[in-house]
């Protein structure tokens, strides 16, 4: 099945009837929206209706959770990131993405939209108007007000009725009876689930009758209770219904001083977190790292915090999120813990870019990318705070944003960051290297043209100035890898030159100037000291090189220079430079009319490219490896593999494009493959593989013909 849908909670009970009313909507309206208060169930109806009608779109259902936004900012990448495209368009990102989802035939579930009710709104109202065959599925507290959109209203569970009770049973983890205190405790919590599951995980520490009677207690206070405190919060918390309001206050007067200030302090977080980085962010006070652990297991324990996923983050429900908001504030620490949040979260983008170059590049990879959004909130904040820290926080993770499709959230951070920092130094020529090289991935050569002439001024202005007397640099950052050779007496290139170079080099060869980019890249080498892997810039150019002689027609030392560079990376465990030696080896091996040592190569690029999530790698790939198929003689695999790379070229965005030399050849030994199989039967293939679920046909593309 195409799409991506999370796992069903096993928590889902009863609903069928609402079930049901969902499933006819969506087979009867493009727009279907799951209303009620927070708590009530409108995730997992939302999500069991999904799974359901998944197999009646032929393009899938596929799932984003608005819930980590703070704001509408983020919006349209977040959707676009969620039905798998890596925008590499320049201009606005909705045109990218109506793009994508023109001829999709597919459910597009947007769960979480009431803080973001009239952006969302003005989405979906464009979505739905380019792109005929979308149904969209939303939950929201509200409707979203769109032209033809059908309400589902849902209700709490029955109170009296046996779904709430087993609901409870199951979230307990007890054979409760039905005549007795939880049966009181299901009617007095009105059959809420999110008040069912509290009461449930205070169930496990305390029994059931305690929870009866202490609920009974809470539910008939006053209304100047302390859980009131949410009531002017009308969209969370409507007037019409105080129960779970009631229910959320006991839990939090049940917690311990600590465990309540820990609760206020993790509201911060928009994505998943650790331990580690839950002290980081909210230790502080009487909350240090010897209790907070077990502040944390307290909440844990009380269904506050959802324990860890598969992947080892913790997160925190968005209604409970948004009540420990409001104590924060109450408390007065909102700022300061926003403040500790972005250092946190810079700091983390330091280390990462610290750790690109090395064994660990995998990892803080993809740690950057599961904290992508809490990243950005960071980022955020630091713009309007510190621009000089948030100029430094993105141009740390631009480049693996970049890498990863996110060209328009690395580029718009990356100007707005420029534009409003000051600061002269090494975070400015690396955020404008990583400017440099998204406006190339979204293929506006002119701009980044410009960009890398930034780029170069702003690496020799670094490298070269002077060092004040005190032993600091008085007008920007040093180059860490030193950049003024003091024992030689002369300047010699550092890491910020060689990356400058690289991306002049960069922008030669996808304009098909190669000896352009020989020439500058080899003029910073030449002078610069050092192994040819002793940092990522030096890589970088290398890499670059690599390209120009093969773009030059000098074959047999491009490829002895990418297998001693793809050697030294091995031993590097890098991952990102291996893999486009892999995709220049290929493409050497075509030229050099071997297309089974083209077609090896191409499938070591494409594993490279699909662990680092890279779309248009993957792209790329399949058009060498299909290219490499063709010139073996192997027309059906040629035509299926072409129309696999043809899936993944449209999830980019972007028509096909590549070096010029591939370009040429794709050209050539396609119409050999028509010809071989004739262009009926090709057309078929390409046209199955094309409409078929993208991962099948890489995977398809992965696995090498046996050898008779």
């Amino acid at each position: 099945m195409r799409g991506h849908l999370p796992d069903e909670n096993p928590g889902f009970v009863g609903r069928r009837t609402e079930l049901e009313g969902v499933s006819a909507a969506l087979a009867d309206h493009r727009l279907v929206t799951v209303t009620g208060v927070g708590g009530v169930g409108k995730t997992r109806l939302a999500l069991r209706a999904a799974h359901r009608a998944a197999d009646g779109h032929p393009d899938g259902a596929w799932w984003t959770d608005l819930s980590q936004l703070d704001g509408d900012r983020l919006l349209v990448p977040l959707v676009a990131d969620s039905v798998d495209l890596a925008d590499h368009t320049p201009g606005m990102s909705t045109t990218g993405l109506c793009r994508r989802l023109a001829d999709a035939r597919l459910l597009l579930v947007l769960d979480s939209c009431e803080h973001l009710a009239e952006p969302c709104a003005r989405l979906v109202t464009e979505l739905l108007a380019a792109a005929p065959g979308l149904t969209v599925l939303a939950t929201s507290r509200r409707p979203l007000g769109v032209r033809g959109e059908r309400v589902v209203a849902l209700d709490p569970l029955p109170p009296a009725g046996p779904d709430a009770l087993e609901l409870l049973r199951r979230a307990a983890g007890e054979d409760l009876p039905a005549a007795g205190p939880a049966g009181e405790i299901c009617v007095r919590l009105e059959g809420i689930p999110l008040a069912l599951e509290l009461a449930a995980a205070q169930i496990r520490l305390q029994g059931a009758e305690a929870v009866r009677d202490q609920l009974g207690t809470r539910l008939d206070a006053p209304p100047g209770a302390r859980f009131d405190l949410l009531a002017h919060t009308e969209r969370v918390w409507p007037s019409r219904h105080q129960t779970l309001r009631a229910a959320i206050g006991w839990s939090h007067e049940l917690s311990t001083p600590l465990e309540r200030l820990l609760w206020a302090r993790l509201s911060v977080f928009r994505g998943p977190f650790d331990l580690a980085s839950a002290t980081a962010v909210c230790a502080g006070g009487p909350l240090d790292r010897t209790t907070l652990p077990g502040a944390l297991d307290g909440l844990v324990r009380s269904s506050v915090v959802r324990p860890p996923d598969a992947a080892g983050g913790l997160r925190m429900l968005d209604t409970l999120r948004a009540y420990g908001a409001t104590w924060l504030d109450r408390t007065g620490e909102t700022a300061t813990v926003a403040e500790r949040h972005a250092a946190h979260f810079l700091g983390l983008a330091r280390r990462a870019e610290t750790a690109w170059h090395g064994a660990r590049q995998l990892r803080w990879y993809r740690t950057v990318d599961a904290h992508h959004t809490d990243l950005r909130t960071a980022l955020d904040r630091l713009l309007r705070t510190d621009p000089d820290a948030a100029l430094d926080l993105v141009g740390s993770v631009a480049f693996a944003w970049s890498c990863r499709g996110r060209l328009h959230e690395a580029r718009d951070g990356l100007e707005r960051a420029l534009l409003l920092s000051g600061s002269r130094g090494r975070a400015r020529a690396r955020a404008l290297w990583a400017l440099g090289v998204t406006l190339v991935l979204q293929g506006e050569s002119g701009a980044a043209q410009e960009v890398s002439e930034r780029c170069a001024r702003e690496a020799r202005y670094t490298e070269h100035v002077e060092p004040s007397p005190h032993g600091g640099d008085p007008r920007g950052d040093r180059d860490r890898s030193g950049g003024r050779d003091r024992s030689g007496g002369r300047d010699r290139p550092g890491d910020l030159t060689l990356d400058a170079a690289a991306l002049a080099g960069l922008i030669a060869l996808t304009t098909g100037r190669p000896m352009a980019a020989h020439v500058v890249v080899g003029h910073v080498l030449d002078a610069a000291r050092g192994g040819p892997a002793d940092s990522a810039a030096r890589l970088r150019c290398r890499l670059v090189r690599v390209f120009a002689l093969t773009g030059l027609g000098r074959l047999a030392e491009a490829r002895e220079r990418a297998l001693r560079l793809r050697a030294r990376c091995e031993e590097l465990d890098e991952h990102w430079v291996r893999t486009a030696l892999e995709y220049q080896l290929a493409l050497t091996g075509l030229l050099e009319g071997d297309p089974a040592a083209a077609a090896d190569h191409a499938r070591a690029m494409l594993e490279g490219t699909r662990g680092l999530g890279a779309s248009l790698g993957v792209a790329l790939g399949l058009d060498v490896l299909a290219t490499a198929l063709a010139a073996a003689g192997d027309g059906e695999r040629a035509a299926d593999v072409s129309g696999t790379g043809e899936a993944y070229w449209r999830s980019t965005g972007q028509p096909r494009r590549g070096l010029p030399g591939l370009r040429a050849l794709s050209e050539k030994y396609a119409d050999t493959a028509r010809a071989t199989i004739g262009d009926p039967a090709y057309e078929e293939i390409f046209v199955r593989a094309l409409t078929g679920p993208p991962q099948a046909g890489l995977d398809r593309a992965l696995r090498a013909p046996r050898q008779d």
